[in-house]
C-alpha cells in the first residue's frame, strides 16, 4: 500500500514538474516574441475579438508606415540636391517631371506628383524667379500655359538625375533583384488599387 502511495506521489510530482516546465517554455516563447505582433496577427486577433477590441498599432499600420518611409526617403534624397542647388522637395519634384515629360501644365504636374496645387504653384513660381522654368501660353487657349525647363533648369536637372539614380541604387542595395522586382509589382498593384 505504501509503495502504491509512493508511486502515486512520484507520478503527481512528475505531472507537476512537466506542467512547470511547459509553463516556463511558454513564458520564454512569450519573452522572445516581439513587443508588437505582426500586423496580420493583430488584424486576425481584432476580427476574432470584435470591432470594440480593435487596437490601432501605428508601427504595424501600413498607411502610417508608408507615410513615414516616404518622408524619410524624400529628406534623405533631398540632402543630395538641396544644399548644392538650393531646391526644395516640391521644386525637385516639379523639375524631375518637367525634365522627363515637358511641356506640362501646372495641373498636370500636380496630378503626376500627387502634390497639392498650391504647393505646386508656389514651387513653379520660385523656379520661374530663379530662371529654372519657362512658362508659355497655349496658342489655342490663352487660359492654359505650359511649363518646361529653361536651359539653366536643364543643366541642373542633368546634374541631379545621375545623383538621384545613384542614391536609389544604394538605397535598394539591401534588396535582392528578386525582391526589387516583387516590390515594384507590389507598388504597381497598390497604386492601381488606391486609384480605383
Amino acid at each position: 500500500m505504501a509503495e502504491k502511495a509512493d508511486s502515486m506521489e512520484r507520478a503527481k510530482r512528475g505531472r507537476s514538474e512537466r506542467g512547470r516546465q511547459e509553463r516556463e517554455r511558454g513564458t520564454r516563447r512569450q519573452e522572445r516574441r516581439p513587443a508588437t505582433e505582426p500586423a496580420e496577427t493583430q488584424a486576425a486577433a481584432s476580427l476574432k475579438q470584435g470591432s470594440d477590441a480593435a487596437v490601432l498599432e501605428l508601427d504595424n499600420f501600413l498607411p502610417y508606415r508608408l507615410s513615414v518611409l516616404n518622408n524619410l526617403v524624400s529628406r534623405a534624397l533631398a540632402s543630395q540636391y538641396q544644399a548644392r542647388f538650393g531646391l526644395s522637395i516640391p521644386e525637385w519634384r516639379v523639375m524631375a517631371n518637367l525634365g522627363r515629360a515637358a511641356p506640362l501644365s501646372a495641373n498636370e504636374v500636380a496630378e503626376r506628383t500627387s502634390m497639392d496645387k498650391v504647393k505646386v504653384s508656389r514651387a513653379i513660381s520660385r523656379m520661374q524667379t530663379a530662371g529654372l522654368v519657362k512658362r508659355e501660353t497655349d496658342a489655342r487657349d490663352n487660359r492654359v500655359s505650359s511649363l518646361k525647363l529653361s536651359a539653366k533648369g536643364k543643366r541642373i536637372y542633368d546634374k541631379i538625375a545621375p545623383m538621384a539614380l545613384a542614391w536609389e541604387r544604394e538605397f535598394l542595395s539591401v534588396l535582392s533583384e528578386k525582391e526589387i522586382t516583387a516590390f515594384d509589382k507590389i507598388l504597381e498593384k497598390l497604386d492601381k488599387r488606391i486609384r480605383e
